[in-house]
């Protein structure tokens, strides 16, 4: 049987010179004994994983509302993905697959519902009270919200997790941390990957993107050429392949990239990776114009379509509706969040509450107190 000691052996015996060992863990804010048998990354992954927070993103939308159809990606199917995407490259590029699996889980802790619609709803409703985002509060959830442990808030993550969710600030953080790890930088890559090759799924499976439409987009066109794929109409199962192909083309780009950028900087370690005034984690110039055209036609055709505008005008008012009610009346509250009330700002006590609910329980939360008239006109 292995021991924590033997696994930390393994991978300094195995993994590269700038990857992130468990034995150099930054450590945790509060201390405490670590497990006999687990690495410290694999003792925040158990936790990730173990969380409320987690269990919801099951509930939450990426593009589609939740209860639009059995096969659409959730927030929860999203991150499975991100994570397998994480974990492969990890491997491939000799980083520490644990570190990097461990943000991929946690990375999407703090989505609201109704996906990036939600997100700039709360942004808007808490001006002034310091804003929303997903990113902060994913480290708001870990660090401060989730209680698994008595004597101190969060799950006491080791500093290394707690640096990968940051994704975009790193102020405060010292100059010698100016960028994250090759670990969390390799898990913000696989998120834009995962998300961007799902949805073209997705929107091909849904019927608001076609086939035909898609011939136009260069990456499409490229990728089709690739597969052997012809004609003006696919099959369910050249969708398939075609989603197949597109994550291996990606996937492998991105390797081979990325290798090559670690090898020209000349990193010897994890520090001197965080030193760095740019990430290593890159694509092909390439396939960089390919994917910056994809994002654009995405966002134009898929994210603004008039079904999903229509989905998005839902959750708006859902959740501007619910944030003023529990303004209003903080007694509407759980008992939870109302003894918080004492000690913090109530909106950020209602953006918390509103921040962990699921599209389906937001929906039923409107519909128990948005009267019958107004209920009707919004559903």
């Amino acid at each position: 049987m292995l021991n924590r000691a033997d696994l930390e052996a393994r991978e300094a015996q195995t993994l590269a010179p700038y990857a992130t060992l468990s034995q150099d863990s930054r450590g945790r804010e509060h201390p405490e004994a670590e497990s006999k048998t687990r690495t410290a990354f694999q003792k925040d992954r158990d936790r990730v994983l173990h969380t409320t927070a987690f269990r919801r993103l099951e509930a939450k939308t990426q593009v589609f509302l939740n209860a639009s159809g059995d096969h659409y990606r959730t927030r929860l199917t999203h991150t499975l993905e991100v994570q397998q995407v994480a974990r492969s490259m990890a491997l491939n590029l000799g980083l520490n697959e644990t570190l990097a699996e461990t943000v991929a889980l946690a990375h999407d802790l703090g989505h609201p519902p109704f996906g990036h619609a939600g997100e700039r709803v709360l942004n808007a409703l808490m001006a002034g009270h310091g804003g929303f985002d997903h990113n902060s509060q994913a480290r708001r959830i870990v660090s401060v919200l989730e209680h698994p442990q008595p004597g101190y808030p969060g799950l006491n993550l080791t500093l290394d997790t707690l640096d990968g969710l940051n994704k975009h600030d790193r102020a405060g953080l010292g100059q010698h941390l100016r960028q994250p790890s090759l670990e969390a930088q390799l898990v913000d890559a696989a998120d834009a990957l995962a998300y961007t090759a799902h949805d073209l799924e997705d929107g091909l499976r849904s019927g608001l993107l076609s086939h035909a439409q898609l011939l136009d987009l260069p990456l499409w066109a490229e990728l089709c050429r690739q597969a052997g794929v012809t004609g003006a109409v696919l099959s369910e199962g050249q969708r398939r392949t075609l989603h197949r192909e597109l994550l291996g083309w990606l996937i492998g780009d991105l390797t081979a990239a990325s290798d090559a950028a670690i090898a020209e900087s000349g990193v010897d370690s994890a520090a001197a990776v965080q030193a760095l005034p740019g990430r290593l984690i890159t694509y092909s110039p390439h396939l960089k114009g390919l994917l910056r055209d994809t994002g654009l036609f995405l966002r134009e055709n898929l994210y603004r379509h008039w079904r999903v505008e229509m989905q998005v005008e839902q959750g708006s008012r859902v959740l501007t509706t619910l944030f003023h009610a529990f303004v209003q009346r903080p007694s509407m509250l759980p008992p939870q969040f109302r003894d918080r009330v004492e000690t913090e700002e109530l909106a950020r006590v209602v953006c918390d509450y509103l921040a962990g609910m699921t599209d389906r329980y937001a929906l039923e939360m409107h519909a128990s107190i948005a009267p019958p008239a107004q209920a009707s006109a919004h559903f």
